[in-house]
């Protein structure tokens, strides 16, 4: 499948996922708060993703955390334009503006980002032209609360279908700009989670857009491991990115160089499963 945002793209192939890097500049996010949230340090572990093979760098500037406090749109453009501009200089990198926020978005699209991480799937009425208006790549994001006796796999996947139905329609953009996310951690169950993750081959078969998986450090791999500190979750992310990667096409994650080795062996084991003789 071909991703497209602004006058560029990017080929995408399920099964060998391209990896976003998470650079949050934030002082309250879940997992990394505060550690990049000064702008030669963000820098720094911008360069540092894209050396470890980044395709993308998803800049946030608000925590999206349960329980997470609201930011102005200006605070939170204070945070991200400067580091977008930033990262322009050295290098051609795709960059993401993880917000929900239109104003927000204008802003970090005028300042060289080149898509928009929408945890809302464009709640605010505003944003279809932001994102028309500058031809920029979309993410649509599922974080509706789901019944606790929901099929997960097959709510999700119809609630997204219907989003991108929306969302060609709104910002008059063919769907080559859109991807869909099942929004690992948002309004779901740990079984929740698991059942999406399991069963994403039916986001995958479904619908006509690539598959964006973002479930590095999340609760329900602290839920299962028992690892309360996201931080310590590494080795939970790097199995849940081995075992759904052959139905997905990007992975979001924090650790970009630990996660690309896991799948470049798991690539190579599966090769050679798939060439040995019966």
């Amino acid at each position: 499948m071909t991703f497209r945002f602004g006058g560029r793209s990017l080929a995408l192939w399920r099964g060998a996922p391209v990896l976003m890097g998470i650079l949050n500049v934030t002082p309250d996010s879940f997992s990394d708060g505060g550690r990049y949230f000064q702008c030669v340090q963000a820098i720094e572990h911008a360069k540092r993703m894209v050396a470890e093979g980044a395709a993308i760098l998803d800049v946030g500037g608000e925590s999206t955390r349960p329980g997470f406090t609201p930011i102005p749109a200006q605070e939170e453009i204070r945070r991200v334009v400067p580091v977008i501009r930033k990262i322009r200089e050295f290098s051609e990198v795709p960059i993401s503006i993880d917000t929900s926020k239109a104003a927000v978005a204008k802003e970090a699209l005028a300042a060289g980002a080149d898509m928009v991480n929408d945890v809302s799937a464009l709640a605010d009425p505003a944003m279809p032209e932001v994102i028309g208006a500058h031809r920029a790549g979309c993410i649509l994001m599922h974080s509706s609360t789901l019944p606790l006796d929901a099929d997960a796999p097959q709510v999700v996947t119809e609630w997204l279908s219907r989003r991108l139905e929306m969302a060609t329609h709104s910002c008059q953009l063919p769907r080559e700009f859109f991807l869909a996310d099942p929004g690992i951690g948002f309004g779901k169950t740990v079984p929740q989670n698991l059942s999406l993750m399991a069963n994403l081959n039916q986001l995958a078969d479904t619908l006509p857009v690539p598959i964006l998986l973002a479930m590095s450090r999340k609760s329900f791999i602290g839920a299962v491991a028992k690892e309360p500190d996201p931080t310590e979750r590494l080795p939970g992310t790097i199995a849940a990115a081995a075992l759904t990667c052959r139905d997905c096409h990007l992975l979001r994650v924090h650790d970009v160089g630990a996660v690309r080795q896991a799948l470049a062996v798991a690539a190579a084991i599966t090769e050679c499963r798939s060439a040995a003789p019966r």
